[in-house]
């Protein structure tokens, strides 16, 4: 029992021994280590720099869309027949009001002769009737007269009346008969004057061009069959779809700058001429309705397009290169160099318009330089070398003298 003891604690007694050589042995290697990484974060950190600059600034945004013809007028006749001549031709120019097919009126021409000679036939029912009419009224005169001297009888005297009045209604569809004959011959002629197809759009300009050609001569069509899309070419109606970023910044009459891959290195100028007041559930995407001059009828409806807005302006606005934006505790900002280029200071910034690898920022006491390269390396406060310029004043002290 007491010899088990006693080999316990001689083993206590080396174990604490070996604790006490390790720690006598490694303390100051650990606080040589300690010292050294002390040094090291105290080394400055070598960063390129870049100064900030004041100047105007745009937010601009870029939207692709199609072009739209603004107006369009499908031709179409208002009656069935052949298709004897069209006039216009894909590209054409066509003026309001002008001819541009003509269908077989044989049949059409037909039915106004036919409605003529009805007319005639009505006419002259009309002429009987009224000289019917007449002879009854006369009729009547002289039977009353009879039978005021007693010779007519009450009888003859309503037989006159009744013949009177069925002669009086007579004449009455005898003009019925000539108001329908009328309206007949009318309609025939219509329907004749239909079998010349005329473009007669309203609004917009006086003329148009031929878009689209969907029949030949000698085909047989019925009514409202489409012959010929006509469209307006200037101005053109450019679509664009926009999201509720962006949406608040555009109004109309707002410029709009377009090109399109037909003519690279192009643009032409436009201007918002409708925002729609609803977002389309599908996409949440507003409508745009922009107006684009095309006086020279170079671009064409169904092009695609790339439409430049510029949201917004800053004429004099604090400007950083984007890689001097670092974050910091979830925090965006950028290091200032101080006046004599040895540290850095951390200063919290607002991002603006960003253009071209350029941004805006908002904050205070910006000024002077600020760090776009090795942000990784400091915090605020850090000690920095610029190698940049310690190589300039290198090259200016010359090579060593012997």
């Amino acid at each position: 029992m007491n010899l088990t003891i006693m080999k316990k604690s001689a083993l206590m007694v080396v174990l604490a021994v070996t604790v006490i050589g390790v720690w006598l042995l490694l303390g100051p290697q650990r606080n040589r280590t300690d010292e050294a990484r002390q040094e090291v974060s105290s080394q400055p950190a070598p960063v390129e720099v870049a100064s900030i600059e004041r100047g105007p600034m745009e937010l601009r945004r870029t939207f692709s869309g199609a072009l739209e013809a603004p107006g369009q007028f499908v031709v179409a006749p208002k009656v069935s027949g052949r298709v004897e001549r069209l006039a216009v031709n894909l590209s054409d120019t066509v003026s309001r009001g002008q001819v541009v097919a003509e269908l077989d009126n044989d049949e059409y021409v037909q039915a106004v002769a036919q409605s003529r000679a009805d007319l005639a036939v009505a006419r002259a029912n009309l002429a009987e009737a009224e000289s019917a009419l007449e002879i009854a009224v006369r009729e009547l005169d002289r039977v009353i007269r009879l039978r005021e001297r007693g010779v007519a009888s009450e009888a003859n005297l309503d037989t006159a009346r009744a013949n009177r009045l069925a002669k009086k209604a007579r004449l009455e569809v005898a003009r019925a008969e000539v108001t329908r004959a009328e309206a007949s011959l009318e309609t025939a002629r219509i329907r004749l004057g239909y079998t010349r197809i005329t473009a007669d759009w309203s609004g917009g300009k006086g003329s148009r061009v031929v878009a689209e050609r969907y029949v030949d001569e000698g085909q047989t069509v019925s009514a409202n069959t489409p012959l010929l899309r006509i469209v307006e070419l200037d101005p053109l109606t450019g679509i664009i779809f926009v999201t509720e970023r962006d949406y608040g910044k555009l109004q109309p009459g707002q410029g709009v700058s377009l090109a399109s891959d037909a003519y690279p290195g192009e643009s032409f100028d436009g201007r918002i001429l409708r925002i729609a007041p609803v977002f389309r559930e599908a996409t949440r995407q507003a409508r745009v309705e922009i107006s684009v001059k095309n006086s020279g009828h170079r671009l064409k409806p169904g092009m695609f397009i790339r439409a430049m807005v510029v949201l917004d302006r800053v004429a004099d606005a604090v400007i950083v290169p984007e890689q001097a934006l670092t974050s910091r505790n979830d925090r965006t900002g950028v290091f200032l160099v101080s006046d004599d280029g040895r540290k850095v200071v951390w200063r919290e910034v607002r991002v603006g318009i960003l253009e071209g690898g350029k941004v805006q920022v908002l904050g205070e006491e910006l000024s002077g330089r600020v760090v776009i390269l090795g942000q990784q390396l400091v915090d605020d406060g850090s000690p920095i070398v610029i190698p940049a310029e310690q190589g300039e004043s290198a090259a200016e002290e010359g090579p060593a003298r012997p």
